[in-house]
């Protein structure tokens, strides 16, 4: 009884709530219950459209449109992508305009984008954009054309800086692009396909983006915002309307977008351009050593608690690195006050140290901990000239019966070193056969590497080299020296 006292209550409630709501519907003046379903939208959107709205008008009156020229005479080759690997296109432009003309020559041109940085007609883009250039003409927002001069390329970085004759233009400050975070909103601007002060918007999918395989030296900010060929040279800007990037490449297997963009970061882009300002080159720090990664089997191999830092495979002859005491074998883990991880963040950070200044470089040797004081010089024209080789041939072609499961080895003599290419200072057992789907091949040894050391002994001949394995304990990998293309580098073999 109870029960259904209850329910009729209830009943008798919620029958009073409908018919109030139901009048103060009708109450309301016609379109005031639309209106009402403009309080479903969060409030923060409208505040979040306008600030994006505020960047674009900021922003796209200071990036600019290029086209470069190049006339060249009939028989030449006309510059296309640089890189016509279909995995990474640049956005050098899909539109080349070719045209005979009277007296056997042809024109290309390529469209990109640009940004200026000082009032006074200073621009930033990037270098394939302005390449071997006979003319280059600069189009402004307000529609207004210039004759743009070179003040100073770097290919190593892509980036380029020129001028124009023009005073008093909109320019993008620049931004701090070391305090990046993965997932911050940012613009894109540029001229994607011609079309001039083209914006769209994403998020920073990734920062310090190496091994892209781009340039020589890479740091690229990821994002997924819209850019497509054309944006070359053009901005990325963050929601405070900063410049933290040039857009420089896409990864595409259409030749078109596909959530994949690289920019060169500004940090990076603003240290090249004051320097192409300055001195019209970029005057970079060198170590001189020849670096690689360390992986976990180098690691075991060289006695690390774990796979970190930049193993040195190379000491060069005369450089900063040789002076201050740098070995083959050392493992760079500290640089001034850098810690580490990985050889392009030593790489990127050497090219960025003042010349002349000295830095202590930390290093593990032989599972100890070294410090060493190295004085940064100039990085050399002719850097790579400078690596050591030495005059141990070999005698007579031998076949080596080894531990080292899957490979043949050889002393080095005349034929095989013109079999192989080789230098005639090489020194060290050229491989001469590796099996397939051995531990050597699986390792990445070749045909035609030189072993120069193994488990960090000198091979000075096939008899040494069989001690040093006869000594190996059996079931640990050998680390070996390899020597391939002027370069050395270090191999683990697992047994």
């Amino acid at each position: 009884m109870r029960r259904l006292v209850f329910s009729a209550f209830l009943l008798f409630v919620g029958i009073i709530i409908g018919v109030a709501l139901v009048a103060e519907f009708h109450s309301l003046p016609s379109g005031e219950a639309v209106d009402n379903r403009s309080e479903l939208k969060p409030s923060g959107v409208t505040d979040t459209q306008q600030i994006f709205v505020s960047v674009a008008k900021a922003v796209t009156p200071a990036v600019v449109n290029i086209a470069a020229t190049r006339v060249s005479k009939q028989g030449e080759g006309i510059p296309g992508l640089p890189f016509t690997d279909p995995l990474f296109k640049r956005f050098f432009g899909d539109d080349f305009f070719k045209s005979p003309d009277q007296k056997g020559k042809r024109k290309s041109e390529s469209l990109g984008s640009g940004v200026i940085i000082e009032s006074e007609g200073i621009i930033v883009t990037n270098y394939h954009v302005i390449e071997k250039a006979d003319e280059i003409i600069v189009v402004l927002s307000d529609k207004r054309e210039f004759e743009g001069q070179v003040v100073g390329t770097d290919p190593k970085s892509d980036l380029a800086v020129i001028r124009i004759d023009a005073k008093d233009l909109p320019t993008v400050p620049w931004g701090n692009s070391s305090t990046l975070e993965v997932g911050e909103y940012v613009l894109a601007v540029g001229s994607p396909f011609g079309f001039t002060q083209s914006v769209t918007m994403g998020i920073i999918s990734a920062i310090g983006r190496e091994n892209v395989g781009l340039t020589d030296y890479e740091n690229f900010i990821q994002t997924d915002a819209a850019i497509n060929p054309g944006n070359s040279g053009g901005a990325m800007v963050n929601i405070q309307g900063e410049l933290i990037g040039i857009n420089t490449a896409i990864f595409t297997r259409s030749g078109g977008y596909m959530g994949i963009g690289f920019a060169v970061p500004s940090d990076m882009a603003r240290s090249v351009v004051e320097s192409l300002i300055k001195n019209g080159e970029v005057v970079r720090g060198w170590l001189g050593v020849a670096i690689q990664n360390v992986t976990d089997s180098l690691a075991k191999g060289f006695g690390l608690e774990k796979a970190q830092g930049a193993l040195v495979s190379e000491v060069m002859q005369g450089s900063p690195a040789e002076k201050a005491g740098l070995r083959r074998g050392d493992v760079i883990v500290q640089f001034g006050e850098t810690v580490i991880e990985e050889t392009n963040q030593l790489r990127n950070i050497v090219a960025d140290a003042p010349v002349g200044r000295k830095l202590t470089v930390r290093v593990i040797r032989e599972k100890n901990p070294i410090n060493l004081d190295v004085l940064i010089e100039a990085q050399p024209n002719d850097m790579f000239s400078r690596r050591g080789g030495g005059d141990d041939k070999g005698a007579k072609p031998k076949r080596g019966s080894t531990r080292l499961s899957g490979i043949e080895v050889m002393v080095l003599t005349e034929d095989l070193i013109r079999q192989f290419d080789l230098d005639e200072a090489s020194k060290g057992l050229v491989v001469v056969t590796v099996e397939t789907g051995s531990p050597a091949e699986d390792a990445g040894i070749l045909k035609g590497d030189l072993i120069i050391e193994v488990n960090r002994e000198l091979v000075a001949d096939l008899s040494s080299y069989e001690a040093i394995l006869s000594k190996a304990p059996k079931n640990d990998p050998i680390l070996l020296l390899i020597g391939r293309q002027n370069r050395t580098l270090f191999l683990t073999v697992n047994p």
